[in-house]
Order: structure tokens, then C-alpha cells, then sequence
């Protein structure tokens, strides 16, 4: 497999950052991560739009250019290492998955609207007892005339305090094996009977709990058909392992640790020459080249057609994630007890990253399936080994 980018693909990577040096502003970046959706940052997006940037890999028939999707990696790892709005979630996880299963009523009354980046969605699968097994889920959903009556709890739904819409998982036969009895709806979060509760992360996120009361759906909203929506969300979160853990603010926080250790002293010896401190910094530079490898893999695979590449999916989250994990852990060894200090502290090691990004992977290695979860995919789906080895 040839790694390298072509010609054009490195003119797309070259307009796109003149584009972000010119558009991504401070008025956009405020808050990212953490913040509501914008006017600044809905302004922002509407001229990746505008770009004909949002939906690439989309068809031509619903606004999209038919490109290839290595066009869309390039434009989201240029986005995440700028710290700009990525497209993930409504362009990727929900217009995807819309395009593949959704009725033309939703095409038509959403696409629209994801492209030209006039809504907002929060993704509801995680429920008490129902985390990275998201076939366990029980928000249940009982007929009701020509709709759906919803009544549970889903928890860990980091948008849902600022999205119009709830994509969400709901148990319609509690009597078939649990993969086979969830729908898939979309909410209208302002419904009448959602509650919106705020929980407040160690990586100083906020996300929610969402508590359904007797809330009504018409069967319009159903994505796809009835008792398959795991199949759906299964394809959706393939999605989500790639494109909302990328690669380029690992790699940002590698060359940070590479320029402290080749710059700071201790004992009054350059860190450098620290044979421990090599070492550590080596394996981690060689485990960052193995996850840029991953993600070209999924996209590679991914450019092949069909359902996105499962394992392949599984492999880059589970690897990405864990690295990202064990690059904050090396920060904070290496930096010292001053690594405790909190981000932007002036004299702190790295300015406090090393700090606030390890609070923060931790989370990573949980959202889109936590990494058990992926090392059960790998095994049973690319090992052939039995669900209880």
C-alpha cells in the first residue's frame, strides 16, 4: 500500500490550509470543544460549504461532490489541528447513515439542511446500563396510533443542551435477542417530556443525561426499518471510531514533548541525553507513525464502497486512543511534578497541556466504545475467535 499522497490530493491539503489560515478565526475557535454551536462557527462552516467541503464523498443527487473520502480525511485532520469545527458528526455518523437507510422524507428534510449547516445533533445510545453495550440498551418505545411513545433515560449525550435533533436508540421488541429489537428515531429535542440534565466531565466537558416522559415520535421519524437500528448504529459508530478521534492532535502533542525534551535540562544534564527519557520518547514517535498508518488504512478500505471497515475502524480507535492515553502519561513523568499545573500556566512543563490532556484521554478511550469493547470486535470479527475465548 503506497502511503503517500498524490499530486492533486496535496493541492486539496494546500488549499485547504490557505482556507483555514485566512477563515478559522479566534471569533470561531472560542470554546471549541466545549461550547455551543456558534453564529461564528455556523458562519464558518457554511463557507466549508460554500467550498463544496461538507459532503465530499457525498452523491451529486443530495449536494455532494462524489469525491473520494480521502478528500474528507484531509480536510478533518486539517480542521482538528487548527482545533476548528470538524464535520463528523452531522455530515459523517448522520447524513451517511440517513443517504444509506433514511427515507426520502428524511433526505429530503435533512440533507438539505446538514449541508448548509442549519442543525445541530446530539447521539443518543448510552443508557445507565447500557454504555459501550449498546444492544443492552432499554428506552423503550411502545406503538402508539401512526408513531412511537418513548419513556427511559440515555446518559453521556455531550450536544443534546445545544441540538435541535436527538439521534437516538430506542428497544420497540423487548422479545427478540437484544440486537434485533432497537429502532432507530430522530427528536426533536425541544419535544414535549425531555429533560435535559447537565453532567460536568473530568476533562472540563459538559455532557447530559436526557430523561424521556410518555415523549411522542411519528413512525416519519423512524430511520431506516423498524427492530434494525443496531445494524444501523453499528455502521454509524464504525464512522465515529475514525472520524471523531483524529490524528493530528496526538501528533501536535508528540512534537510538544519532542521540543521539551530536546530544550529543558534536568540536574543541570540535557533531558536528551536521559537514556530512559530516549527511549520512552522513541517508542511513542514509532507508535504515532502506526496510527497515521491505521487512519490511511480506514480510509483505504473505506474508498472500496459498502459499509465502513469494521475492524479496521476498531484497530485505528483502539490504538489511537491508547497512545493518545500513554503520550499523557509520558508528558506528565517526563515534565516532572510541575506537570500537575493547571493549562496556560506559564511555567508549567508544556505550558500545562501535559495535565489537561491526560485528564481528557481518558475519555477518549471511552466515547464510540470503550477499548474492550474494540479488542472483542477485532477478535471475534478479524481473529474468528469465540464471543467467551
Amino acid at each position: 500500500m503506497d502511503f503517500r499522497f498524490t499530486g492533486e490530493e496535496e493541492a486539496f491539503r494546500e488549499e485547504v490550509r490557505a482556507f483555514l489560515a485566512r477563515e478559522l478565526t479566534e471569533e470561531v475557535l472560542v470554546g471549541e470543544g466545549i461550547a455551543p454551536s456558534t453564529p461564528a462557527k455556523r458562519a464558518f462552516q457554511k463557507k466549508l460549504a460554500a467550498n463544496g467541503w461538507l459532503a465530499i464523498s457525498w452523491p451529486e443527487e443530495w449536494g455532494g461532490q462524489e469525491g473520494e473520502g480521502v478528500y474528507e480525511y484531509l480536510l478533518n485532520e486539517a480542521l482538528a489541528r487548527r482545533g476548528g469545527p470538524q464535520i463528523g458528526k452531522g455530515v459523517g455518523i448522520i447524513g451517511k447513515t440517513v443517504l444509506a437507510h433514511g427515507s426520502d422524507k428524511l433526505k429530503r428534510e435533512f440533507l438539505p439542511k446538514i449541508l448548509r449547516n442549519e442543525v445541530e445533533f446530539a447521539v443518543g445510545y448510552s443508557e445507565p446500563d447500557a454504555g459501550s453495550d449498546a444492544a443492552s440498551m432499554k428506552l423503550r418505545a411502545t406503538r402508539d396510533g401512526d408513531g412511537w411513545r418513548l419513556n427511559g433515560q440515555k446518559t453521556w449525550t455531550t450536544s443534546a443542551h445545544f441540538a435541535e435533533w436527538y439521534w437516538v436508540g430506542a428497544r420497540t421488541d423487548p422479545n427478540v435477542p437484544k440486537h434485533r429489537g432497537i429502532t432507530l428515531f430522530l427528536v426533536p429535542l425541544d419535544q414535549p417530556g425531555i429533560t435535559i440534565n447537565p453532567i460536568w466531565t473530568m476533562g472540563d466537558e459538559r455532557t447530559n443525561d436526557v430523561f424521556f416522559d410518555e415523549v411522542w415520535v411519528s413512525d416519519d421519524y423512524v430511520v431506516g426499518e423498524v427492530n434494525r437500528g443496531f445494524q444501523y448504529i453499528s455502521e454509524a459508530l464504525d464512522l465515529e471510531r475514525f472520524t471523531m478521534f483524529t490524528f493530528s492532535p496526538i501528533e501536535q502533542r508528540m512534537d510538544v514533548l519532542r521540543e521539551y525534551v530536546a530544550t529543558e535540562t534536568r540536574d543541570d544534564q540535557p533531558l536528551a541525553d536521559d537514556p530512559v527519557v530516549r527511549h520512552d520518547v522513541a517508542r511513542l514517535a514509532t507508535d504515532c507513525e502506526v496510527a497515521r498508518v491505521l487512519g490511511l488504512r480506514f480510509v483505504a478500505k473505506s474508498m472500496k464502497g459498502g459499509a465502513p471497515p469494521t475492524t479496521e475502524a476498531s484497530e485505528y480507535k483502539l490504538f489511537a486512543t491508547e497512545l493518545s492515553k500513554r503520550l499523557a502519561n509520558a508528558s506528565m513523568d517526563i515534565g516532572g511534578p510541575g506537570s500537575q499545573l493547571r493549562v496556560k500556566t506559564e511555567d508549567a512543563p508544556m505550558a500545562g497541556r501535559a495535565e489537561s490532556t491526560y485528564r481528557y484521554t481518558v475519555i477518549d478511550t471511552i466515547g464510540g466504545g470503550a477499548s474492550e469493547i474494540q479488542k472483542n470486535i477485532i477478535a471475534r470479527r478479524k481473529l474468528g475467535l469465540p464471543k467467551n475465548f
